[in-house]
């Protein structure tokens, strides 16, 4: 077994203090470990300073730092104690926006949660000159949705009641831009609930550079079919319906609109994508003022277009025709991401893709079609965080030294002078300012906590934001065993990387426990170079109560290029159950290991992993814990499922071939389901099936349900609960 540890001793060694016992209680119930942050970065207009929202005696303060004077705080722009609503009611500040001149800020308050990414809030405009503070529309018609200040500075749009608004700053008016908006039929301005979890956003408008024109998104969800779910907690439980297309079932016909800003009429004109409907539209951007690029995507999402429309003024009067500026095909499937930059200083754009084998940068050139592959190599570019033509170049993230870590780098719009901004080996993400002179860094390993630094881009200086030196010392006190990451090859010759936390006065003549921690949905890895927080304290809670934590990413995981990630396409769970029975295989010939007490535990795919190894590979584990596990593909969402699997029309056979639902019968060891009966993602659905299967094979298991709870099982009592509850289940069953 190759052994790569990336523990700093400094930080977490072994120390002379009497170590203390962690617990549940101390991990979820308490503040010993809580960890600082830089939160709600906003860089500023002259590129010299940055506001962010902190909290001071337990207010909310947006304060502002100087980026050359190495994050010197030199004002406090507005506290919550300077804010009142209209009743005279302190408004608590949860974000915040400034308009382009930053004489004005856009305060968003009593923000409520609806699925994923998706809010309301009430928001208020507050007047820095006058220190004046008005409500954004009327209270009493309900809280808005995903306010934004246009790029003029001088209009707010907003949604609410599934209709688009904008309101003006100068005459204080309110217009609205659609008026068919319908719960669970029309919704404009935002996404519907699949768009929101699988294309990753949820706000569906666009302002234009100057802000004349508005883009937006309208979705004709009436012939998607509703999901319900019973909400407990009054004698007579409601239903809560949402519309929700699982695989194969009718999406929502979605069109794009595009508005004029300012006229006495506000009328809206159809972007054309085409007579086919049955298509995604994941992204819109507009290339330049009078430019809409719309991406347009097959239902099977192979096939990816990027479409510009150019309007020129008078609108809509002179329409030209519409322009195909990018296509890309695959055998399989293209991500979505939000790498796209339109160069302001030539007719070309900056993207990412991973066509040639590894997701990596190109430049294109509109005019002429010629294409240039900025970066190169066997490994992946993981963001891009902008392009500055002043300069030539473009900032940008990337796994290269390996999957584990990421770096920071630069890179010229030519492809030339590639340069690592970031110095340390582990997890690295920047935010720059606005003028790319100086930039923040977030610096974490599996063993050090986030330390936050200030650089100067072109001195390549840095100072210390935050160290958490604190949880670093408080982390002392408990002597965690350090996190070690290792790699192996499969019976296939196939290298799999992973992590290991042994138990503390570790004995390799003993015979260990191990508890594997699983994942292992397509793109995404955990076993990763960075700060694991409160999960990866459970993790070292059990490692001192005996166990060995293991966790190791199989095929269809990230970050080792197309081939690697895409090898599990129309058969979700066979190749990652191989692996995972591999990694088991694995372990049970070390010599520290007891082979007939290997667990596994997951979460969501991860809840899918470990009941597929506790049925399909019931000889190598004894025990398996699934929190609200998929069990059928066919009982989740389209455009997650269909990405991967194809439509179950046309690929039933594997949807069923995988699904553990039809391998029950194999299952020995214990198993634990629990789920949220309020799961909007995850249907509940899910696990009720699954206790019929096992129910009708005669297999015994544990189940626990946690009512109203979501895909997140939130809530610190709830939180508690729940991992106590799995400690309970590992320490009498493994």
């Amino acid at each position: 077994m190759k052994i790569l540890s990336f523990f700093i001793g400094a930080a977490l060694s072994i120390s002379a203090f009497t170590q203390e016992k962690l617990s549940n209680e101390i991990i979820w119930n308490s503040n010993t470990f809580q960890t600082e942050y830089v939160w709600g970065i906003n860089s500023m207009n002259d590129g010299e300073h940055y506001t962010t929202l902190d909290y001071e005696n337990q207010e909310a303060v947006i304060n502002q730092y100087s980026y050359s004077n190495y994050g010197k705080k030199v004002a406090t722009i507005v506290s919550s104690s300077d804010l009142k609503d209209e009743n005279g009611k302190k408004i608590n500040i949860e974000s915040y926006q400034f308009n382009r001149d930053e004489s004005k800020l856009l305060i968003a308050t009593e923000v409520e949660s609806i699925y994923r990414h998706s809010s309301k809030a009430y928001y208020y405009i507050y007047d820095r000159t006058t220190k004046t503070t008005i409500p954004l529309s009327d209270k009493t018609k309900g809280k808005q949705r995903l306010a934004e200040i246009s790029p003029a500075g001088d209009r707010v749009a907003f949604v609410r009641d599934n209709n688009l608004f904008i309101k003006n700053l100068n005459n204080n008016e309110e217009a609205q831009v659609t008026d068919d908006g319908e719960h669970n039929k029309i919704i404009n301005g935002a996404t519907d609930w699949v768009y929101e979890e699988e294309f990753g956003f949820d706000k569906g408008f666009q302002w234009s550079p100057t802000g004349r024109y508005i883009a937006y998104y309208k979705f004709d969800e009436s012939q998607v079919k509703e999901f319900q779910m019973a909400m407990y907690g009054t004698l007579y439980p409601e239903q809560y319906k949402f519309k929700y297309p699982k695989a194969g079932e009718s999406n929502s016909v979605v069109s794009i609109h595009v508005a004029a800003v300012g006229g006495a009429f506000m009328m809206s004109y159809p972007f054309p994508l085409g007579d086919e409907k049955d298509i995604y539209v994941p992204r819109i951007k507009w290339a330049a003022e009078e430019a809409l690029c719309v991406f347009r995507m097959n239902r099977l999402q192979n096939k990816l277009e990027l479409l510009v429309q150019s309007y020129a003024a008078p609108y809509p009067r002179q329409i030209r025709p519409l322009q195909t500026i990018y296509s890309e095909e695959s055998r399989t499937y293209i991500d979505i991401n939000d790498d796209l930059t339109f160069l302001k200083y030539e007719n070309a754009f900056i993207y990412t893709s991973e066509k040639n084998g590894y997701n990596h940068i190109y430049k294109k050139n509109i005019e002429t079609g010629k294409e240039i592959q900025l970066t190169q190599g066997k490994y992946e570019v993981t963001k891009v965080y902008g392009v500055d033509e002043n300069d030539q170049k473009i900032y940008y993230q990337a796994a290269e030294s390996s999957p584990i870590n990421r770096e920071v780098y630069s890179i010229r719009i030519n492809g030339s002078d590639k340069l690592k901004l970031s110095k340390e080996t582990g997890t690295n993400d920047a935010q720059f300012s606005s003028t790319f002179k100086y930039f923040i860094n977030f610096y974490s390993t599996a063993n050090t906590p986030p330390v936050i630094t200030l650089h100067n881009n072109v001195l390549l200086k840095n100072e210390v934001l935050k160290d958490n030196a604190k949880l670093q010392e408080q982390l002392k006190k408990y002597s965690p065993s350090p996190i070690e990451f290792f790699s192996f090859k499969t019976s296939e010759n196939i290298q799999l990387n992973g992590y290991m936390i042994k138990p503390k006065n570790f004995d390799a003549n003993k015979k260990y426990p191990v508890l594997m921690y699983v994942y292992n949905g397509p793109g995404i890895n955990t076993v990763n170079n960075s700060w694991g927080g409160a999960r990866n304290l459970w993790f070292q809670y059990l490692a001192q109560e005996g166990y060995v934590i293991v966790s190791v990413d199989g095929r269809g995981t990230g970050y080792r290029g197309r081939d690697f990630k895409h090898v599990t396409y129309r058969q979700l769970g066979k190749y990652e159950t191989i692996d995972q029975i591999e990694v088991a295989k694995y372990l049970g010939k070390q010599s520290y290991v007891d082979k007939n007490r290997i667990g596994i535990f997951g979460w969501s795919y991860g809840g899918y992993m470990s009941s597929l190894c506790i049925t399909k590979g019931a000889d190598y584990f004894k025990a398996a814990i699934a929190v609200a596990p998929v069990t059928n593909w066919r009982y989740y969402d389209n455009i997650y499922t269909e990405r991967f699997m194809r439509k179950p029309q046309d690929n039933g056979e594997n949807y069923d071939i995988n699904s553990p639902i039809n391998h029950v019968e194999k299952l020995k060891g214990n198993y634990l389901l629990i789920h949220g009966s309020a799961d909007d993602n995850v249907h509940y659905q899910n696990t009720m099936e699954m206790i019929t299967a096992l129910t009708e094979a005669g297999k015994q298991f544990d189940l626990f349900i946690y009512p109203n709870k979501n895909h997140g099982i939130g809530g610190r009592k709830t939180r508690i609960h729940l991992y106590t509850l799995m400690t309970n289940f590992l320490m009498e069953n493994l």
